[in-house]
């Protein structure tokens, strides 16, 4: 009787063992040995911050084979922040036209949630189609001279030179920002040239 107790508590410690797992899984800590199917689960999940990491996680995998499971979890998601991460985790899933969506959430109150993802981005040339648009809203601009100030090279400093004096709040300012980082990291900064013109100086009457 005493050893039927026993093993009955231990099968209870072991089932709740599993669902703590489960629940405080290292989504944070993503590697290529990580389970899509796990992430996905807890795309369900009631936790908004939850469904969000799960997301990501299932973005860094590139899980293809959760495409379509995500497909149906972006279009019958509420949270925009979520939204926002399920979209870059269907472009990382070969979904191009998702990359729009992100682009365009630059200009919200989830600017720094999508620059974040786009400063992931393997190469900057995709994004040199949205930064060459002459009716950006400024905020998208800065968002995307941000994002390519941490994975723009050579080919980005002549792009975003004519942002430097740009007269749209904010992106004069972000350009400076991208083209120093850039040059930076590329340990070769470009001769001759001079640093746009203080942005507190007032143009003469």
């Amino acid at each position: 009787m005493i050893m039927t107790r026993l093993t009955c508590a231990f099968c209870v410690l072991g089932f709740l063992a599993s669902i703590a797992n489960a629940q405080t899984m290292p989504i944070d800590g993503v590697d290529a040995r990580s389970n899509p199917a796990e992430f996905a689960k807890q795309l369900s999940s009631p936790d908004a911050n939850v469904r969000r990491r799960s997301a990501e996680a299932l973005a860094r995998l590139a899980a293809t084979n959760q495409l379509k499971l995500v497909e149906g979890y972006q279009l019958e998601e509420k949270n925009k922040e979520v939204r926002l991460a399920l979209d870059w985790a269907l472009y990382r899933m070969g979904r191009a036209e998702a990359l729009y969506r992100i682009v365009h959430d630059l200009d919200s109150s989830r600017q720094d949630q999508a620059v974040g993802y786009l400063a992931e981005l393997d190469s900057p040339d995709v994004l040199y189609p949205f930064l060459k648009k002459t009716n950006n809203p400024p905020k998208v601009n800065a968002g995307l001279l941000k994002a390519l100030g941490h994975i723009g090279d050579a080919q980005t400093l002549d792009l975003i030179k004519p942002f430097r004096e740009s007269p749209q709040p904010y992106v004069a300012e972000a350009a400076e920002t991208a083209h120093d980082a850039i040059e930076k990291r590329l340990g070769e900064p470009a001769s001759g040239e001079t640093r746009a013109r203080p942005r507190t100086v007032e143009k003469p009457e």
